[in-house]
Parts: C-alpha cells; sequence; structure tokens
C-alpha cells in the first residue's frame, strides 16, 4: 500500500514554511526588516530556540539576512535575476529600453487580465486605493515621487495576477527601472500635458479591473505602454535632433568669425 508514517513537523520547519510563503507571495519584501525575535516568536507561538533554528536555516539558503545592530531582514532576492555585466549592457544599449517596454507591455496585459479576472476583492481594492493616491496627490507631487506612485500601481495589478513567477520577475525589471537603467521615468513627467494623459490611462486601467472586464484591462494597459513607448522615443529624436542642430550652430559661428 502506497501509505506512509506520519510524522510531526517540526516547529522550525513550519516557521521556515512560513516565511518562505510570504517571501514567495510578495507579501514580504526584500529589505523589509523582521519584528524582533521575541515579538516574531510571540505572533508565531514557537519558543526561541525553535525559531532562531529557523531563521539560521533561511539565512543558510540566503532568503534573509542579518545586520549587526539592526536585525534580521528578508534578503535581497531579486539582485539576481540579471548578473551586473548584463545589467550594464542593457543601460549602454538604448534599443534595451523598447525592449524593455514591449516585455512589460505583453507581461503586464497579461497581468491586467488576470486581475481582472482572478484578483480577490481585496486585491482590487489596493489597487483602486493606489490609483485615488495617485489622484489625489496629481498636483502637488515632485517628478521622482509620482513615478514611485505609477510603479506601485502597476505592481498592484502584477500581485493581484496571483503569479508569483510574473510578480517576483516585474519586481526586478522595477527595480532596475527605479536605478534608471533603462531609462530615466523623469522624461515622462516633464510637461503637464503628459502627466495628466498618464493619470487619464491609468484611470482607464482601474475603471476595466474594477468592472472585472479583462479584454479591456489588457486593452488598456497595452494602450498606455504603448503612449510611454512613443513619448520616449519622441525624446530620443528630439535630443538627436537638438545635437545636430547644436554642431551646425557651432559651425556657422566658427564660419562667422573667419
Amino acid at each position: 500500500m502506497p501509505f506512509q508514517p506520519v510524522e510531526t513537523e517540526k516547529l522550525s520547519t513550519a516557521v521556515i514554511r512560513q516565511i518562505e510563503a510570504l517571501i514567495l507571495r510578495g507579501i514580504l519584501r526584500p529589505g523589509e526588516r523582521l519584528p524582533s525575535e521575541r515579538e516574531l516568536s510571540e505572533r508565531l507561538g514557537v519558543s526561541r530556540p525553535s525559531l532562531r533554528e529557523a531563521i539560521a536555516s533561511l539565512q543558510d539558503d540566503s532568503l534573509l539576512a542579518s545586520k549587526a545592530g539592526s536585525g534580521i531582514f528578508v534578503a535581497d532576492v531579486l539582485g539576481s535575476a540579471f548578473s551586473p555585466a548584463l545589467t550594464r549592457l542593457f543601460a549602454r544599449n538604448d534599443e534595451a529600453v523598447f525592449d524593455y517596454l514591449s516585455f512589460r507591455r505583453d507581461l503586464e496585459g497579461l497581468a491586467a487580465e488576470r486581475a481582472a479576472r482572478l484578483g480577490s476583492d481585496t486585491d482590487l481594492k489596493v489597487i483602486d486605493a493606489v490609483f485615488r493616491k495617485m489622484q489625489d496627490t496629481h498636483s502637488k507631487l515632485t517628478a521622482e515621487e509620482d513615478a514611485q506612485l505609477d510603479a506601485e500601481f502597476h505592481l498592484a495589478i502584477i500581485e493581484a495576477s496571483h503569479n508569483v513567477i510574473m510578480l517576483h520577475m516585474m519586481r526586478s525589471m522595477y527595480e532596475l527601472l527605479r536605478e534608471g537603467v533603462f531609462y530615466n521615468r523623469q522624461v515622462m513627467f516633464k510637461q503637464r500635458t503628459t502627466r495628466d494623459v498618464l493619470l487619464d490611462q491609468h484611470a482607464k486601467i482601474n475603471e476595466a479591473i474594477q468592472a472585472r472586464d479583462p479584454k479591456r484591462a489588457r486593452d488598456a494597459v497595452i494602450a498606455h505602454l504603448t503612449f510611454v513607448e512613443s513619448a520616449l522615443r519622441d525624446d530620443v529624436k528630439a535630443q538627436a535632433n537638438e545635437n545636430i542642430a547644436r554642431q551646425r550652430f557651432d559651425h556657422e559661428q566658427s564660419r562667422g568669425s573667419k
């Protein structure tokens, strides 16, 4: 018969499984500090020795990291998605920007579709809450703060898709975006009219997801990121034109001085 004796799971193993699940589902995020040993042992209902055993095992697996005098933190598990050499190559290659946007368009379109179809009511409340914050602070934030909220909105949609592989991949991609590897997000916020258009596009994405309309949600994300791509291409072209114009101006100045 295909049965095996039932063994009682060690408390430390149960703690490991719980913390692993929280990291996998994106609830505990890279760099987030865990509660103190006393507080965490009380919350989990386990002894400190069992907790220490679990923490040590998770540190051995590079999921948690200790900082002297500061505590235990979720490790930077996103940092390994791309090697430093590949990241530098991305930063030097303009075409990587548009490949990145194409990748986001495909993945986030699918995520929005899944969020509208599979997201819980609470998932949708989170997405709506982030959008309302974007709306309420639209005229008050700096470009950097505005861009941060923009990222939080898109990540809330990814989280609501309930696909852990997509979640961690896209978090890694957003980390590169935050560091300016692909492009400077502030390019998108230079003009008030562009910011207004972006807010309207986010509103359409939010409305479609709240209505649980998968096709409309996907189409809204695709339209939004197509606009972003077009705006960035225009900016690249404008910079190239300006460089040429400066060369012409410098040449004419030199001719006039002869």
